[in-house]
């Protein structure tokens, strides 16, 4: 028996989405590509092309620096890094979110450092103080900078926009910013998650011997779920090789039904919510993966490191329900904890063997798929703008 209930959850993640995602359990089949795809190796081990990602692409992409629950109280802020660049964000005390360069504009030396609540942040070199909207606002020793305005020495803005949850930024202070026309249909997707009202809970980075581009593939498909994932929540709870796929432009969704979604076949009254039947994943192009389940989202973001197999591995997690007690603190503690260790122990346990034989490998491309119909969009997108033939 075929399901019958409709829900009004999400025009995007409607019952029709669970309708679907049950439709290929049952015929135990997935969404599928036109063909498989052939992959020249030096699409992921060539220094050139990672070149080309960073300067054409990474830096002229808004990238989603930092969930807003991150920094939810006026004159909260963090410090972190991204592609090499100390940013600070800061929440002003109005409400306004800000990313900075975090180099003083006398020596260069970084004046924030770490998390916390202030106004104010003073270079640590010649104690230089800016607030945090920015401006400079204090030089010790001014008589030696006779004929300086003070107003031209400011921290370096980022252009920088808060939507949907986040924080976006370009990286480069001379470039512009569009959200809404960087994400498109995407955009009213990830407003019905309403991931601001999420309770920013706790994140880990790494760094892992792989390319950038193969670490975001691996959230792509299911394919591997049995094998990597088979000891842990992930590989029980959910039907191996079996996705939906939808683009949204540049950016997807994918939808990978937990085993539980066959019960209303025979059961139509239960809940149809998309959410509660499978692990929705966006992948927002270039470089964020937004991995939903019932009770939050975890946030991965992934750069490349110094080298075409090599890159960084941000992995956060926010509740759906933010914690207000110490109990439910413990118990996101041990969802958290879970998580990660299925990220870090067992996809990036597996990864650097990838990069490893990108870099040795003497063949000349790698067959993807037409049950990896996610990785092949992904490759298809990067391999447009780079202009990577593939075959």
């Amino acid at each position: 028996m075929y399901g019958l209930l409709m829900t009004t959850l999400n025009p995007g993640l409607t019952d029709d989405l669970t309708r679907r995602a049950l439709r290929l359990v049952l015929d135990k089949t997935t969404d599928m590509a036109e063909s498989t795809l052939r992959v020249p190796l030096h699409y992921y081990r060539d220094a050139k092309i990672t070149e080309v990602e960073e300067s054409q692409i990474l830096r002229r992409t808004p990238l989603a620096v930092m969930p807003s629950a991150r920094i939810p109280e006026p004159n909260d802020y963090v410090v972190r890094s991204v592609l090499g660049d100390s940013l600070l964000v800061t929440r002003d005390r109005s409400g306004q979110a800000h990313v900075f360069l975090n180099y003083c504009r006398h020596r260069g030396a970084q004046p924030a450092c770490g998390s916390g609540n202030a106004t104010r942040f003073t270079c640590p070199y010649h104690a230089w103080t800016y607030r945090n909207t920015g401006e400079l606002a204090g030089v010790p020793g001014k008589a030696g900078f006779t004929g300086m305005r003070r107003e031209d020495y400011g921290l370096v803005e980022l252009p920088s926009q808060e939507r949907h949850g986040f924080i976006w930024a370009v990286l480069s202070a001379e470039g512009s910013i569009d959200i809404d026309a960087h994400l498109g249909a995407m955009g009213p997707e990830l407003a019905q998650l309403d991931y601001a009202s999420y309770g920013y809970h706790d994140d880990r980075e790494f760094v892992s011997e792989v390319s950038w581009k193969g670490a975001l593939e691996a959230f792509a498909e299911s394919y591997h779920f049995p094998f990597v994932h088979g000891e842990s929540v992930i590989g029980q709870n959910t039907v191996a090789d079996t996705s939906t796929h939808d683009e949204f432009g540049r950016h997807h969704r994918m939808g990978f039904p937990f085993n539980w979604i066959t019960g209303l076949d025979t059961d139509p009254t239960g809940t149809w919510d998309p959410l509660m039947n499978m692990g929705v994943i966006y992948w927002i192009y270039p470089n964020l993966i937004l991995a939903n389940s019932p009770v939050g989202v975890e946030v991965l973001d992934m750069l490349p490191a110094g080298a075409p197999t090599r890159c960084t591995v941000r992995h956060s997690w926010m509740a759906k329900i933010p914690a207000t007690t110490d109990e439910q603190r413990a118990v996101y503690d041990q969802i958290y904890s879970q998580v990660h260790a299925a990220v870090r122990d067992e996809d990036f346990a597996m990864l650097p063997q990838c990069g490893e034989g990108v870099r040795h490998g003497q063949h000349d491309h790698m067959l993807i798929g037409r049950n990896e119909i996610g990785v092949q969009h992904m490759i298809k997108t990067f391999a447009a703008e780079l202009g990577v033939a593939l075959g």
